[in-house]
């Protein structure tokens, strides 16, 4: 929440540890933001100074219990990248922007069945030694004369002859996916108001939204009261694809009319809106305490299912009631959530320093409640400790309780039969043709049957079968779920985050959260121990202060009107193209740059052998050595994230690391020609692949050797640390390995790799040009999955001339050679096609590149550098198999101090 400044003073311990600030409202709430996952800054409520975050988070869970059965996935992950903004436009308007990014994968619940069914997660063994479980979502249980299941061994399967009650989380594999998301926003203040409007979109493959948002604030009483208010609308358009391995399985009579199939998958399509509006107050209640309080409502509407959720129903038939022992058919159906969900949240805070320990105590507690029963109750309270030299300290504890929902049920009893003829009014079964659907015949045995006017038919002589019905689902209730996050729970975890402010505005900080969740820790207790998991959530940040010069005229032009921060002698140095990297170096002692870095390279058209285009029998017959290939990419986007930090010690020498997250996807079709694969094991439909994190780690020495009036040589003295991963495993399905995916969808190369660099640049009134030699060498005979990648040289030229004193544009011309893979995987990989062959990755490649650069020059951007290029493929040289190159997008923004 933005405030503008007032003369009420408060002693804050982070503003104490930070540039002070005298802003009452916003020094009371500003230690909240170094809590572990509160770092950004929300995007409709700006902090005061323009400013730059960068967050790196890690989500693990902990192996679920599956008594006794092997774990045989790895449990769920993801990697979150996130990143915001806040540049003020004038003095009262700011503009906002944040960017979200994150991969998940590993085993996640599908559903919860009886432990003592002959199904569940099913060991399977590979030459006689039990290595996982499968998920079995269609059994049976046998029960005793009160409906009780009898208890079997969840290894052997055996029945124990004994009562066993307990439920057991259905576990499934899923393969990374990656969604987006990107919101924007506008904030204007008055002296004693202010009004923010914010938008945004989030993407995935089977998941997509737009959302707005108007809030505002009002001050009272010199500023110690604020009331705060907001709402916003998000549309969501949800096209799950379902799991092609356990979709058979599953019963989905509910939503056949918004199920359709693309190619050869199916798509369960829905949509559903939320509306959300909330008011709030902040109160100042003394020079050391405020209170926060604030009311929400929220009403969501259509499809409010998990369509990849199921419900386990045990289907008994009447008949056999009175037996001693009842054999259940366990079956597995999607679940029906209500088509609407109204929810009422209210949320206070109380903030206190303390002044004798310099430290600020946050102690919180939300309730909400809602129409499907889910209520709940947060307690959370943290500690913001300055421990000096810039340091902060902030412990954190948390509890959280909810009631389940009124509809949720581990698995529901039915009594009657899954799937029974279906019979007419008079009792008699009815029968259709199969060779016209739309004709019907009606008799208890295929020797005895009367056409729709009572006539006999020979049953002989027509093609008739059954018709079934599969269950009355009158009887069963209206709405019902098995998802373990509607069950009755609570969770404690604790947390600390320590954040380290470095000067000129930077700042580091890093975070760390433990979690455990059971349902004995629910408010009253529960029982549903099956969903009982631990996990954790790890994050790193850094962020930049940008503050402008205050004593600069808005609209100013003079540069000596510029702030001083932005007025060295690195300026007559033009900024090379930017996709180069490590093309220019800080010419002042103690300079610091910041920078973030974007590519997306696109590949798809044809598949090409060489420098030509190539047949589908080609392929088969040579893409994969000699047992043929079955599959070939249609498309493979790839695209990266990197953070620049450079700082020059000394005048000729610069220091620079780079993280970098990547993330890619690909798509896969059928090549003509090809054998068919018998099981289905690598059927893609329309899902394809994703893989997304940490890529490796760059870290670099830039030395000058010359630099004289209009030109300059450096050389880059760098290494790549192997932080991606290359052991990114596709998901078992058809209950065959998926094995590692392709060599070219891992995220890094697991090597430790050296990546130098020599860079000349020159420039002459508005003329300015370039070259530059790089390469890497991997320093490593292989890396844990066994291969090498190949080792890559590049030469590069470019010039670029000055359309304005602030507005480059530049030409550049490259050549590229990169080595084949060396090596093989040296675990299991399928080898569906050429992408899995070490031969069919590398080339020599010739691109021009076409880009502008801008630097602002003055004004409250001054310091701001931002360069774009195009790269359009000239030729291309594939060693081996390959999918055409379509060119790369560079995008780059920087910022020197």
């Amino acid at each position: 929440m933005q405030h503008n400044r007032s003369n009420h003073s408060f002693n804050d311990p982070e503003t104490q540890s930070a540039k002070p600030r005298n802003n009452t409202l916003q020094a009371l709430t500003s230690a909240a933001l170094v809590l572990p996952g509160l770092l950004i800054a929300p995007s409709g409520h700006p902090a005061g100074t323009d400013r730059v975050n960068f967050q790196y988070s890690r989500y693990q869970e902990g192996e679920r219990n599956l008594y006794g059965a092997p774990q045989s996935y790895k449990p769920i992950s993801a990697d979150v990248l996130h990143g915001s903004g806040i540049f003020s436009l004038t003095d009262r308007v700011k503009f906002t922007f944040g960017y979200t990014q994150d991969t998940w994968s590993g085993a996640t619940p599908v559903s919860i069945t009886p432990l003592a069914t002959d199904g569940g997660n099913r060991p399977y063994t590979i030459n006689g030694v039990v290595v996982g479980a499968s998920p079995i979502l269609n059994s049976q249980v046998l029960l005793d004369h009160d409906l009780n299941p009898i208890g079997r061994d969840p290894l052997t399967k055996q029945s124990t002859g004994v009562v066993d009650t307990r439920s057991v989380l259905v576990m499934s594999s899923a393969s990374p996916e990656t969604r987006r998301q990107a919101n924007f926003g506008l904030s204007y203040e008055w002296n004693e108001a202010a009004l923010n409007v914010g938008g945004g979109f989030s993407r995935e493959r089977d998941y997509q939204s737009s959302f707005g948002s108007l809030g505002g604030r009002l001050d009272f009483n010199q500023k110690l009261t604020s009331v705060k208010f907001g709402g916003g609308y998000t549309s969501s358009e949800i096209g799950a694809i379902l799991d092609h391995d356990s979709s058979p399985y599953i019963t989905k009579t509910a939503y056949a009319q918004q199920i359709v199939n693309r190619r050869g998958s199916e798509i369960l399509k829905g949509d559903r809106q939320d509306w959300v509006a909330n008011i709030g107050l902040t109160q100042v209640l003394s020079k050391n305490a405020l209170i926060d309080a604030s009311v929400g409502y929220t009403h969501s509407s259509g499809f409010l299912e998990n369509p990849y959720k199921a419900t386990s129903v045990i289907f008994i038939d009447p008949a056999s009631l009175n037996n001693s022992f009842i054999t259940g058919d366990v079956r597995a159906l999607i679940e029906q959530r209500p088509n609407q969900r109204n929810q009422v949240a209210l949320s206070t805070k109380y903030v206190h320093y303390i002044n004798p320990l310099n430290a600020a105590m946050h102690l919180g507690y939300r309730l909400s409640v809602d129409d499907w029963g889910v209520n709940s109750h947060t307690f959370d309270a943290s500690w913001v400790q300055p421990l000096g030299g810039g340091w902060t300290l902030t412990p954190r504890i948390r509890y959280y309780s909810q009631d389940a929902a009124s509809f949720f049920r581990p698995y529901l009893l039915t009594q009657q039969t899954y799937r029974r003829p279906e019979v007419d009014s008079l009792g008699r079964q009815i029968w259709v043709d199969n060779k016209n659907p739309t004709v019907q015949y009606f008799g208890n045995d295929p020797f005895s049957l009367v056409d729709q006017n009572g006539n006999p038919v020979d049953g002989l002589s027509v093609d008739a079968q059954p018709k079934f019905t599969l269950f009355d689902a009158g009887k069963l209730p209206a709405h019902f779920s098995s998802d373990h996050r509607l069950a009755g729970f609570g969770s404690l975890s604790g947390g600390v985050v320590l954040s380290k402010l470095l000067g000129k505005g930077v700042a580091l900080e890093a975070g760390f959260e433990y979690y455990t969740r059971a349902s004995s820790m629910q408010i009253g207790g529960g029982n549903s121990s099956y969903a009982d998991f631990d996990y954790y959530v790890a994050n790193a940040a850094i962020k930049f202060d940008i503050e402008p010069d205050s004593t600069m005229p808005i609209g100013s032009t003079s540069s000596s009107a510029g702030s001083h921060l932005h007025t060295s002698s690195h300026q007559h140095h033009k900024i090379p193209p930017a996709t180069l990297m490590f093309g220019h170096m800080l010419d002042k002692p103690g300079d610091f740059m910041v920078g973030y870095r974007f590519m997306y390279h696109w590949t798809g058209g044809n598949m090409m052998q060489g420098a030509h285009k190539v047949s589908d029998q080609t392929i088969v017959n040579q893409g994969c050595g000699d047992q043929g290939c079955q599959f070939t990419p249609t498309y493979m986007d790839m695209r990266m994230h990197m953070l620049d930090l450079m700082y020059a010690p000394t005048k000729w020498l610069n220091v620079m690391l780079m993280p970098t997250f990547m993330d890619m996807d690909m798509n896969l079709r059928q090549l003509t020609g090809a054998q068919a694969d018998p099981s289905g094991a690598h059927h893609h439909g329309a899902a394809g692949h994703e893989t997304g994190a940490v890529s490796d780690t760059y870290f670099s020495s830039l030395v000058k050797l010359l630099d004289i009036p209009g030109h300059s040589v450096h050389v880059n003295l760098g290494f790549s640390a192997p932080t991606g991963k290359t052991d990114i495993e596709l998901r078992r399905t058809h209950k065959e390995d998926g094995g590692l995916i392709h060599f070219g969808m891992q995220l890094g190369s697991g090597t430790w790799d050296f990546t130098p660099s020599l860079t000349y640049l020159g420039e002459y009134n508005r003329w300015s040009w370039g070259a530059q030699f790089s390469g890497v060498k991997r320093m490593e005979a292989q890396n844990q999955s066994g291969y090498r990648l190949g080792d890559v040289f590049q030469a590069t030229g470019w010039s670029g001339v000055d359309l304005t004193h602030w507005l480059t544009a530049t030409v550049r011309g490259a050549y590229t050679w990169q080595d084949a893979i060396h090596r093989d995987f040296n675990q299991f990989n399928a080898r569906i096609g050429p992408m899995d062959f070490p031969k069919n990755y590398g080339g020599q490649f010739w691109d021009m590149g076409f880009g502008v650069n801008a630097r602002i020059p003055s004004g409250r951007f001054a310091g701001n550098r931002f360069g774009v290029e195009w790269v359009q493929p000239i030729r291309s040289d594939f060693n081996g198999f390959q999918l055409n190159r379509q060119g790369m997008l560079s995008a780059t923004w920087s910022y020197q101090f």
